[in-house]
């Protein structure tokens, strides 16, 4: 026993030498292999305990994200509290996310507030790549989306120009809010070809409050969700109060889209006046047991066309008519292209937008400097990629700044500087093949919507320019504008744009 007792006596200095011999090697390779990892990764900012980067977002994001390109590069690793995130905020850069890798690239990260107001991301913007969204996809495009179905909507967009081009004249001399009038113009012919019925004020949606509750959902879907970077700690929502308030919204809208489509199982439509809708429930009665659409996908769905359909149209008019109220030579030019097209017909024909070129240019310059969506829907890789020598691992999420693409001098000269001349005898478009111009997005996940939102852009663009003499109310000047933005999922101006429009033909 007292052998015993020396041993262990004259052993325990090198047993504990020998635990912290041990300890030290096993740090020293998780640090070496932590340093390795990070090696792989595009560089970043350091981070902090817990959080990440995630203090480095605020409150413009794009912005933010624009401010770090410039330091770390255009491909930078950021650690958002739990998500590894990598950012992109290049044209070459833009085209290896969305094309290259747009495949491995074409899934979508499950976003809390989207699971609970999209009936659990069956919708076509947030569903996970697979075959329910190809499917989706393809019934929307066949549905609402192709160029086909589009042009049988022209009758629509003209009646409602028409019916915008009489409310702004019916206010001269007084002062208007035009951006009001523009985001009911777009709710219009939207709700008009997607539901068959009215959106405008005093109309049946108005009245029973649809478009409050799509500014809640809007509201809700926009920004970063600090919840979203830490999906283990799903607390944090009932914490904030975002919990009880989805529920709320999600409860509204569910009671309002069932009234929605019990009225549309209900009607007897001939077919040239069946909508969106009426489409969709017919799909849903012929589908095949292989890939079925349930009455919560249907509104999902109807959520995503009147979201997506709506903001891209009215963000775009309104930073137009913004940008040309503060450049009155590019205002005069397009108007003189417009009304010597036109000359006395006074109504602008669609046949008619083809030779506005001008005009197209400065819709073109507008998407560039100002896309509705600055930041893209994010992606998330379904597998390991190489990006620019660096290794990207499965289940990062992946963000393409499309402001700051759209800003960057590598692609752009005097970036910063309204000049819709830029695009004149350029072949550049914003369809998705030109990566220095991406306010759609692009690839697999690019918006399906392209040519509905053109449609209904140029054509209420085109009238607005011809009908109407545009100034500043009285006192005001173009320096006087408040250009702040409210940054979301789509980003709107958070001043309304107000005007005095002097008919043109008195």
């Amino acid at each position: 026993m007292a052998q015993l007792q020396w041993l262990n006596e004259n052993y325990r200095p090198f047993f504990l030498f020998t635990c912290i011999f041990i300890f030290v090697l096993i740090k020293f390779l998780l640090i070496d292999k932590s340093r390795k990892r990070r090696s792989t990764l595009p560089p970043g900012p350091p981070t902090l305990p817990t959080i990440g980067n995630l203090h480095q977002l605020g409150t413009m994001p794009h912005l933010s994200l624009q401010s770090l390109a410039h330091k770390y590069g255009h491909i930078i690793y950021l650690q958002l509290g739990q998500i590894p995130t990598v950012v992109v905020s290049s044209a070459r850069l833009a085209k290896e996310v969305l094309k290259t890798h747009d495949l491995a690239l074409a899934s979508r990260p499950q976003l809390f507030v989207a699971k609970h107001l999209l009936y659990n991301c069956t919708d076509i913007t947030f569903s996970p790549y697979g075959a329910y969204w190809r499917y989706i996809r393809k019934i929307c495009i066949h549905e609402f989306l192709s160029d086909k179905r589009v042009h049988s909507y022209s009758s629509v967009r003209e009646e409602e120009v028409a019916r915008l081009i009489c409310r702004v004249a019916g206010t001269y001399p007084r002062t208007i809010n035009l951006s009001k009038m523009l985001g009911l113009y777009a709710n219009d012919v939207l709700c008009h070809v997607a539901f068959g019925r009215d959106f405008s004020e005093g109309g049946d949606y108005y009245r029973q409050g649809f478009r409050e509750m799509l500014d809640e959902v809007r509201e809700l879907l926009g920004g970063f969700n600090v919840g979203d970077f830490f999906p283990s700690l799903e607390f944090i929502h009932t914490l904030t109060g975002m919990k009880s308030r989805l529920q709320d919204t999600f409860r509204r809208l569910d009671q309002f889209l069932d009234q929605m489509l019990n009225e549309h199982t209900t009607s007897k439509k001939v077919e040239e006046h069946k909508d969106l809708v009426d489409s969709l429930l017919e799909v849903q009665k012929n589908d095949s047991d292989e890939q079925p659409l349930t009455t919560d996908n249907i509104k999902a769905i109807i959520l995503d066309m009147f979201g997506a359909g709506t903001d891209t149209s009215f963000i775009t008019l309104d930073w137009v008519m913004t940008e040309l109220l503060m450049n009155p030579e590019v205002m005069e030019k397009a108007q003189r292209e417009v009304r010597s097209t036109v000359k006395e017909i006074r109504v602008v024909a669609e046949s008619d937008l083809y030779q506005l070129q001008y005009m197209r240019a400065v819709i073109k310059e507008v998407l560039r400097l100002h896309p509705p969506a600055p930041i893209l829907v994010p992606r998330e890789s379904m597998e390991d990629i190489i990006l620019e020598g660096y290794k990207i691992p499965v289940k990062t999420r992946v963000l393409v700044n499309a402001w700051a693409v759209g800003r960057n001098p590598e692609s752009w000269e005097d970036p910063n500087t309204f000049k819709p001349e830029r695009f004149l005898g350029s072949n550049i478009d914003y369809r998705g093949q030109d990566f220095k111009l991406i306010p759609f997005g692009a690839g697999r996940r690019g918006c399906p919507g392209i040519t509905f939102a053109t449609a209904v852009i140029e054509l209420a663009l085109a009238q607005l320019l011809y009908s109407f003499d545009w100034e500043l109310p009285p006192g005001t000047s173009a320096k006087d504008l408040d250009l702040t933005e409210v940054f979301g999922i789509s980003m709107y101006k958070k001043e309304s744009l107000c005007v005095v429009a002097k008919p043109h033909f008195l």
